[in-house]
Order: C-alpha cells, then sequence, then structure tokens
C-alpha cells in the first residue's frame, strides 16, 4: 500500500507543472467594447476605401504604400504564395506590376471586418477589378480577398493578402 502511495504522489508531482501550464496558457480574444468595435471597423473600412481611390488615381504601384514593411508580410494568389516577404512584394509592384498594368480600377463589395484587437483585423471582400495592361487592353477579374491590417503608429497597413480569382470558375 505505501508503493501505491508513493507512486501516486510521484505521478501528481509531476504531473502539476504540466496541469498548471496547461490552464495558465488558457488564450481568449480580447474582448473589444461596441464602440473599440465600430473604431477599427470605420478605420479599416477608410482603409479599403481609400486603397481602391489611390490604385485607380495613382496606379498599382501605390499598393506598396499600404503594405507593412516587415518579414511578417506575405502574400498568396489562388492557393499559391506569391510573395514571402515584403521585399520581394515591392520589387514586383515597383519592377513588374507597375509596368504591366499601368491602370487598375478597384471595387470592393461585401466587405466584412472582423477586429481582433484595438490594432489588428481581419478583412474578406468581394473584388471587381478593370485591368488595363501596357497594350491598352482591360481585363475584367472578379475575386474574393482576405488580409490582415495592422495599426503601426496611427496608419493601417496589409500585414498579409490572399487574392483568389473566381472570373474564370463556374
Amino acid at each position: 500500500m505505501k508503493n501505491q502511495t508513493s507512486s501516486f504522489l510521484k505521478y501528481w508531482l509531476l504531473a502539476l507543472p504540466a496541469l498548471a501550464l496547461i490552464f495558465s496558457c488558457n488564450y481568449s480574444k480580447p474582448q473589444l467594447t461596441p464602440d473599440e468595435i465600430g473604431h477599427v471597423q470605420g478605420k479599416v473600412n477608410k482603409l479599403m476605401s481609400i486603397v481602391a481611390a489611390d490604385v485607380a488615381a495613382k496606379g498599382p504601384g501605390v499598393w506598396v504604400y499600404y503594405l507593412q514593411d516587415t518579414s511578417y508580410f506575405f502574400m498568396a494568389d489562388n492557393g499559391q504564395l506569391e510573395f514571402k516577404d515584403y521585399n520581394a512584394a515591392k520589387k514586383f509592384v515597383q519592377d513588374t506590376l507597375s509596368k504591366s498594368m499601368p491602370k487598375v480600377n478597384l471595387k470592393w463589395s461585401n466587405i466584412r471586418i472582423d477586429p481582433l484587437t484595438n490594432n489588428i483585423a481581419s478583412i474578406g471582400a468581394d473584388f471587381h477589378e478593370d485591368v488595363t495592361d501596357s497594350t491598352a487592353k482591360v481585363t475584367t477579374i472578379n475575386g474574393y480577398f482576405t488580409a490582415t491590417a495592422v495599426q503601426i503608429d496611427n496608419v493601417w497597413k496589409f500585414r498579409n493578402l490572399h487574392w483568389s480569382d473566381k472570373s474564370d470558375k463556374k
């Protein structure tokens, strides 16, 4: 009986630190007040509007300004990783995208914004683009966009993006 009690105590003495760690790591999404939710949604909605207006007025090269300059940045397109970091995206936008499609009219619809904290939000939206290439040919693209937006120094930017083209899907 003494051996059983000793084994039982050793078991629980070993298990207690693991149980304490498990219960102390219980993560839950920070609860935002309705005012905070509305504030974040308003700021991120404004970001979406400004991006669409700037891309139409200044061309797709302006996208670089709205991407967070960090190694955490990434962008995927139709399920494939296109840019592993900000520098890769910046190089492509400046060296290729701006030259191959000088004009883009971008329209968002059905924008969904989920504030995760006061300075991080998840975004989903339908998009419609009329893309004018360097030969003046216009191509229409419809799809779905998801992103994470972050606010750094009072400026909202995209930390990651995913574009899904549904134009040729049936």
